[in-house]
């Protein structure tokens, strides 16, 4: 997951209209497979296990006001746009997505924790919607004056933070059940996806554009649900 930070270098190669023109049909993937993974895998997993206890979607509404509570604060934006000029924002960016990427760790680990299928199919999921962000993120932080090097750099170095949540998950579960972990990262893909990610699609215009924009985000459905399906 911490790899993935460097997909942004591909931008330095791409021209910024092939850009505009890809980024958004992966964002609208995104969505659909952090709705799908979240819907047809996390949330029912934990109920299998646990029943259907009040304390599952507690934890969900943790996991989404978290996220809430990140973007209000910080100020945070999910922006997959490579235009953005203010400096500080690219701060503010690597902080949030460290954060972001140390809550992300908790949960998928939780989710291998609980059952290795569920845990492939929360970082495949997770996956998908790193890869639009990073390429969004690497461009605001060159198009704020950061050096390509040194964007780079920092952006692994916020993506890290995945493991060390991870880890954390990892030793905790010798001491503690750390299956609540799965409704929150739940949560957490819910938002992203609610809250970010279908916004930025629907700032698009044009039959055309909307329709490749839903037949990708319904993929993104599809792609989780077959894959339900076949562990099933």
């Amino acid at each position: 997951m911490s790899s993935i930070a460097l997909v942004g270098s591909v931008t330095l190669f791409l021209s910024e209209s092939t850009l505009k023109k890809i980024i958004t049909p992966l964002v609208a993937l995104s969505a659909g497979s952090l709705l799908g993974g979240a819907f047809f895998h996390m949330i029912p997993e934990t109920i299998d296990k646990l029943g259907n206890q009040i304390s599952i979607y507690l934890s969900l509404m943790a996991g989404f006001l978290v996220f809430f509570c990140l973007e209000q604060f910080l100020h945070w934006q999910h922006s997959h746009s490579t235009t953005q000029q203010e400096k500080p924002l690219t701060y503010l960016i690597l902080i949030a997505d460290g954060l972001h990427n140390f809550i992300g760790g908790l949960g998928v680990a939780s989710a291998f924790v609980m059952d290795l299928r569920v845990g492939i199919i929360s970082w495949l999921a997770a996956a998908a919607h790193e890869i639009p962000q990073e390429l969004g993120d690497f461009g605001v932080l060159i198009s704020g004056g950061w050096s390509k090097k040194k964007a780079l750099i920092f952006n692994f170095i916020s993506a890290a933070t995945f493991l060390l949540g991870a880890l954390i998950t990892y030793f905790l579960s010798f001491r503690v059940n750390v299956d609540f972990l799965v409704p929150f990262a739940a949560g957490n893909f819910i938002y992203i996806a609610a809250s970010d990610l279908i916004p930025e699609i629907k700032k698009e215009s044009g039959i055309s554009a909307n329709l490749i924009h839903l037949l990708m985000f319904l993929f993104g459905l599809l792609l989780l649900y077959v894959v339900r399906l076949a562990f099933n």
